[in-house]
């Protein structure tokens, strides 16, 4: 990564030894193709020192400024700041990369959305039946004390898969297979 200075550098070389450190660390999260540069722009009103740092992002322009009584802190905050911001945009960059990608040769294929429709409902596969042993009505709606919204159990009398689901009434529906 390049760095480009603008303004007053009051650092002594162990300062500048840190602040290279750090921001070759952010080297690592830019440079992929191509070695990026950053531009640092220092300036100092009064007793407040102010250091605000750019760099070029996948067409995006990150900066990260910072505001303190010395020149070092204000650097290493303005570090901070832009770390977290590449962070960001490089998890965002990943989700919209990783969310089109179709894994199975076999899949269905894929619904085209409009931005303000919602998502469609996903299945969740919560037990196999073949662990539940026969039980009555009574003993399933004992079973559903507490919170548990429904029971799915096999009917001792029928051998049928039936599920009871406690309505918001206080009341249960009985829907059986």
């Amino acid at each position: 990564m390049r760095v480009h200075y603008t303004g007053q550098n009051g650092l002594n070389q162990a300062q500048q030894k840190k602040l290279d450190a750090r921001l070759s660390k952010l080297g690592k999260l830019l440079d992929r193709k191509e070695e990026k540069e950053a531009h640092v722009i220092l300036t100092s009103e009064r007793r407040l020192h102010r250091a605000e740092i750019t760099v070029n992002y996948y067409d995006h322009q990150v900066v990260g400024a910072e505001e303190a009584p010395e020149i070092f802190p204000a650097l290493c905050g303005a570090i901070d700041k832009l770390e977290k911001q590449l962070l960001k945009h490089r998890a965002k960059f990943r989700e919209k990369r990783r969310g089109g990608r179709v894994n199975s040769v076999a899949a269905e294929p894929a619904v085209e959305m409009s931005p303000d429709q919602p998502l469609p409902p996903k299945v969740f596969r919560v037990e196999q039946l073949s662990s539940y042993k026969p039980m009555t009505v009574e003993e399933a709606v004992l079973a559903m004390e507490g919170e548990r919204p429904y029971v799915v159990y096999r009917d001792a009398e029928t051998n049928r898969t039936s599920v009871l689901l406690r309505r918001r009434d206080g009341n249960f529906d009985l829907i059986e297979g």
